[in-house]
């Protein structure tokens, strides 16, 4: 870690005043910046989705369990993946228990990927995962909402997501994106978000973000090559005390 600044604690505390009011600068533009989230224009679905779930078969409607607001994790894991995605496993450890709070403020919160119903229950109980986890196998929604493509679509090397902005170079890619259902059962889509969009959501980022070293992702192959598995990490290494008397 480079040399920093050592200061009294009064310096420390004028110079983190000053932090403070950039902080709220920051803050009043992120509530306005969700107040216009909130206003953007709804689509429609004339579309309907059937997926496989714990309790069989369900639609898009289904996952609402009631409620007006559904929010689906696009969670990267391919047919033919052993194993969900490490960074999409991070986020999921972050979000696993908040599911009751955002219920007590009318929001359903699922997981959907395309591996069959089977892959995904056995990689839930591993990682000791309690939310809706749904597959998508047998529908397009996966596609529809931009989040796989064929192998057509990355040999093409077109803009094929984040709305269009980006090349994406595998049959898998993140995302979230949310839904709204009125009282007469009709079905809007109305927000998405890819790539650093999702930065807000994942809380470990911003606990991070607190710290001297930040997310040290640094000369690093890519920013989240560091992350795993949660049952993947390796012990911290220990340095044995030094014996009395050697």
């Amino acid at each position: 870690m480079p040399s920093h600044p050592i200061v009294s604690r009064q310096e420390w505390l004028e110079a983190r005043k000053a932090h403070l009011m950039r902080e709220k600068e920051f803050t009043l533009a992120r509530d306005r910046l969700s107040a216009e989230r909130r206003a953007l224009p709804w689509v429609k679905l004339d579309k309907t989705y059937t997926f496989d779930g714990p309790r069989g078969k369900q639609t898009l409607a289904d996952l609402f369990e009631g409620h007006p607001q559904l929010v689906v994790q696009h969670f990267m894991f391919a047919p033919d993946w052993s194993e969900g995605c490490k960074s999409c496993s991070f986020w999921a450890d972050g979000f696993e228990r908040m599911i009751p709070h955002l219920a007590a403020r009318d929001t359903a919160l699922v997981a959907i990927s395309r591996a069959p119903l089977q892959k995904l229950e056995a990689f839930k109980a591993r990682m000791g995962w309690t939310f809706e986890w749904f597959s998508s196998a047998g529908n397009d929604f996966n596609h529809d909402y931009a989040v796989s493509f064929t192998p057509e679509e990355i040999k093409s090397g077109a803009k094929i997501y984040n709305f269009g902005t980006s090349g994406f170079g595998a049959q898998e890619a993140p995302g979230i994106s949310v839904f709204h259902r009125d009282a007469d059962g009709s079905i809007f889509h109305t927000y998405s978000c890819f790539a650093r969009g999702l930065d807000m959501m994942n809380s470990a980022y911003h606990y991070l973000d607190l710290t001297p070293l930040g997310r040290h992702e640094e000369g690093l192959p890519y920013p989240m090559d560091w992350v795993r598995l949660r049952d993947q990490y390796q012990p911290a290494a220990t340095t044995a005390a030094a014996c009395c008397g050697s």
